[in-house]
């Protein structure tokens, strides 16, 4: 009689297919606590949120404290995997307009190790990068620094050449090389010209990898076709891992239409995955032995 394929396999398949990391950012436009109230927005957002291990979220306007509370709480709903926790700037601006970075993360598989406001002294950013260094449950990169930047647009060639002195604050802070900048840079069209991107030291010099191309449409309307929002890695052992990097195309996945979307946003959110092999050898053993195991058992069963 042949022997039946031990649940033990299964399990041990699934810790193999579940390590990858995924980390997001997302311009989730004038973000109030008015707006996640309404239940089809709320709805979109937590869905959104549910793809990502750590997303950044820019954009958020709520000056009453209660908007993430109630974006969390709906998400733990949507998503009982694990719970999701938050950590948010102060509202950041030069003017009565503010807005806040916030993360929301899976604290079942990432922690918070640091964070810091960086201290643009000379006022170059209209919304000075909120910095976070983060846990991975990886030996090969078990720390991860976070830059999130929300440019704007008059002036994003200027941040973004900062955006490189900030780096280098964070790699001298953490004493780290692996960094991802992320964010909507508005880096394309009106507010900034190829010749231009092509000259900035974040494209000129060695190390960085833009994981999302100047070619990727990152915006909601079918009239702009914009790669606004991107993702930027450094680091050997953070770049080895990287898998794949889009941006994630709501409309289309939860059938929507432009007006409808655009109550969530005019910006697609952009995900970078970093992938479980090499950086979660364990996970990748465990998935290659279940492999076998498993072709093993089917084997003996013909």
């Amino acid at each position: 009689m042949p022997t039946p394929v031990p649940m033990l396999l299964f399990t041990l398949l699934l810790a193999g297919m579940t390590s990858a990391f995924r980390i997001c950012a997302f311009n989730a436009q004038r973000l109030t606590v008015g707006k996640v109230a309404k239940v089809r927005i709320m709805d979109a957002m937590v869905k959104i949120l549910a793809r990502c291990d750590i997303t950044v979220l820019q954009e958020v306007v709520d000056t009453t404290g209660d908007a993430i509370p109630l974006l969390l709480r709906d998400l733990n709903r949507f998503d009982d995997s694990g719970p999701y926790s938050s950590l948010s700037s102060p509202l950041l601006g030069r003017s009565t307009y503010m807005e806040k970075y916030v993360y929301v993360y899976r604290s079942h598989k990432t922690q918070v190790l640091g964070s810091y406001v960086y201290n643009d002294k000379l006022d170059v950013f209209a919304r000075e990068p909120f910095v976070a260094q983060f846990s991975l449950p990886s030996k090969v990169l078990p720390k991860l620094a976070l830059v999130p930047l929300h440019t704007t647009p008059k002036d994003v060639a200027t941040e973004l050449d900062a955006l490189y002195v900030v780096f280098l604050n964070v790699s001298r802070h953490w004493q780290s090389e692996d960094v991802i900048l992320l964010g909507d840079f508005n880096a394309d069209c009106s507010s900034l010209s190829k010749k231009r991107l092509g000259e900035l030291v974040l494209k000129s010099q060695a190390g960085f990898r833009w994981v999302i191309p100047d070619e990727e449409d990152t915006t909601v309307r079918e009239s702009t076709h914009c790669s606004y929002d991107r993702i930027v890695v450094h680091g050997k052992h953070c770049q080895d891992l990287v898998k794949w990097a889009a941006a994630f195309k709501f409309p289309q996945s939860f059938q929507m239409t432009e007006a409808e979307a655009l109550n969530i946003s005019d910006h697609y959110p952009v995900e970078v995955e970093l992938s479980g092999s090499p950086g979660w050898p364990l996970a990748s053993i465990l998935f290659n032995l279940a492999m076998l195991l498993l072709l093993t058992g089917l084997d003996s069963t013909l």
